[in-house]
């Protein structure tokens, strides 16, 4: 029995001077896959360079929402670069952002729309961010019957939920849930264990007791446990479930 973080950027320098501690607690927690998203071009190095040290980590492939700026058609020709020499296990973190600055919504949508284009060609899920934008994210997925993905860091409605459940998405359920009023746990208590995976989002969102600190994979456990209150299972039920809907998303041996 054991877990999958499903979205950490445990690549980042937030983890330089200890990275190998935490790798060693994630095992301890039973964390024993960790999936990478990408960032953008100044982070793929690093990010495979995490994958080549470590067996557990996995690396995903894909232009973050927040860097898609003047140059986004450039990143877009770095990543379809990166598919014609290796394989990914999916296409992210996609979508869309508009919490932090509305200068490139045409660009987003364009960098969306083309990102998806490389998921269905190479028939991989795709990990989306959607920051500010579920509806419009969901509106985007509902245009490609073939793809399947995961919205990242859900933190939707009841209702949002279930039409990505209805889309067959995944939704991923991270240290959110522990929060008081995000609303997250009701999601979890009607939407139940067959439409989700976990994952932490490392370095951000802690879970309760850690709030406001850097999140590792290992307190992955934490929102486990958290999960297997709300849905009213055991806390190895929701490990097997999770996982295994996480193995299946990805395609992970």
């Amino acid at each position: 029995m054991y877990l999958i973080d499903t979205h950490a950027h445990i690549y980042l320098p937030d983890f330089d001077t200890d990275r190998a501690v935490l790798m060693n607690n994630a095992d301890q927690a039973a964390v024993k896959k960790i999936l990478m998203p990408a960032i953008d071009s100044s982070t793929h190095a690093g990010m495979l360079q995490v994958e080549n040290e470590f067996d557990s980590c996995v690396a995903m492939m894909g232009l973050h929402p927040c860097s898609v700026k003047e140059n986004y058609q450039e990143e877009l020709n770095i990543i379809t670069s990166y598919f014609s020499n290796r394989k990914f296990v999916a296409v992210g973190e996609i979508g869309l952002d508009f919490y932090w600055d509305k200068t490139f919504v045409a660009q987003q949508y364009d960098a969306f729309h083309q990102q998806i284009d490389i998921a269905l060609k190479n028939q991989l899920p795709v990990v989306i961010h959607s920051r500010n934008a579920t509806d419009e994210c969901i509106d985007v997925i509902a245009q490609y019957p073939n793809l399947h993905g995961v919205f990242h860091c859900f933190s939707g409605s009841v209702v949002q939920a279930q039409k990505l459940a209805a889309l067959g998405f995944m939704l991923g359920i991270g240290g959110v849930v522990t929060f008081k009023n995000a609303g997250l746990d009701k999601v979890v208590e009607q939407i139940g264990l067959s439409n989700i995976i976990l994952e932490t989002d490392a370095p951000y969102l802690a879970p309760v007791p850690y709030r406001g600190k850097r999140n590792e994979p290992a307190y992955i456990s934490i929102v486990a446990q958290k999960v297997a209150t709300l849905t009213d299972k055991d806390i190895s039920e929701v490990m097997e479930i999770t996982t295994q809907n996480a193995i299946k998303l990805f395609n992970l041996s």
